[in-house]
């Protein structure tokens, strides 16, 4: 489906943004770019796309930053391949690390979640002389062990087998409809102002392949092929002395700040936080202008120490 034909099925007043689109790695790949000043990189994960920080966009505008928002490789306005070899970790750092040498970021900020944080977090340790900072917030950077919720049979790895995945996250676009209404807090605002975007922009099981088949490179054990990506991030990241900031989801169950957010503590004890606030594992729908002035405070801060 064309970018155009998906556009049709959201507002402006929903996203009012002006769509624009590089060609990386052969992909049509879609992001926000608004505001003048150094850069802040949004990064969604799995089934989300740009439209989950479309709370964060005027508040960092509106303190003088420029905010680019990518839709990964399929999902949101971006092209959506069909092919499962599309869709590797490697894959998805190359595209991202692609479209922000086009256009030739420096002093970017990475702001991490979910499957934004392996990508994200691969283009910034790839890329040091790029980045400014880091924003890391319900994510993980590490082999082993995975969260307990993707080691549980149900509803993880069943929804993720072979023929159940596709027909419940492919056919029924279940990730995408009851599975991020199950993971906000305020679930009446979620299912009013945002629920039927998420679902509309994945119209057809073709368009939603990556909803069941990028889950399976969590690594599960030693056999897992996102493994080596895995070890490198974790160890390149405890080398890492950017500045860092670490926000959670307090009632987050997918990556507990508990476990996840004090073992980056751990990797990064310079790291500012962890800050809790209101959100399960999308924080963004239910803190999102908290978090956009946590950001602009933490990137204040750091402005001031440097001058």
């Amino acid at each position: 489906m064309e970018a155009s034909e998906t556009a049709q099925r959201f507002t402006h007043e929903q996203w009012p943004y002006e769509p624009k689109f590089k060609r990386v790695n052969r992909w049509r790949m879609h992001y926000v770019d608004e505001g003048v000043g150094d850069p802040v990189v949004l990064l969604h994960g799995n089934p989300a796309w740009g439209f989950l920080y479309r709370k964060f966009i005027k508040p960092l505008t509106a303190a003088g930053r420029r905010v680019i928002v990518p839709d990964m490789i399929g999902f949101g306005l971006s092209e959506k391949p069909v092919r499962e070899q599309a869709h590797t970790l490697d894959g998805h750092i190359a595209n991202l690390t692609g479209l922000l040498r086009q256009l030739d970021l420096h002093n970017a900020t990475m702001v991490c979640h979910d499957w934004g944080g392996p990508t994200g977090l691969g283009f910034a340790l790839s890329n040091p002389d790029r980045v400014r900072a880091l924003v890391i917030m319900s994510t993980w950077a590490w082999p082993m062990p995975p969260a307990e919720f993707h080691k549980r049979i149900f509803p993880w790895r069943m929804m993720h087998a072979p023929l159940v995945g596709p027909y419940l996250l492919g056919r029924h676009n279940a990730l995408a409809g009851r599975g991020m209404y199950l993971s906000v807090v305020d679930r009446r605002q979620f299912r009013a102002e945002a629920q039927s975007v998420y679902e509309n922009i994945l119209p057809d099981p073709g368009s939603r392949l990556l909803t069941w088949t990028w889950p399976r490179w969590i690594p599960l054990d030693d056999s897992a092929r996102g493994l080596a990506r895995f070890e490198w991030l974790e160890r390149e990241l405890g080398k890492s002395k950017l500045p860092t900031l670490l926000i959670w989801g307090r009632e987050d169950e997918v990556f507990d700040h508990k476990t996840f957010a004090t073992r980056f503590k751990a990797l990064l004890p310079h790291a500012e936080g962890p800050e809790l606030v209101t959100g399960r594992h999308f924080l963004q729908e239910d803190s999102g202008e908290e978090i956009a002035d946590k950001i602009n405070r933490f990137l204040d801060r750091i402005g001031e120490r440097q001058s």
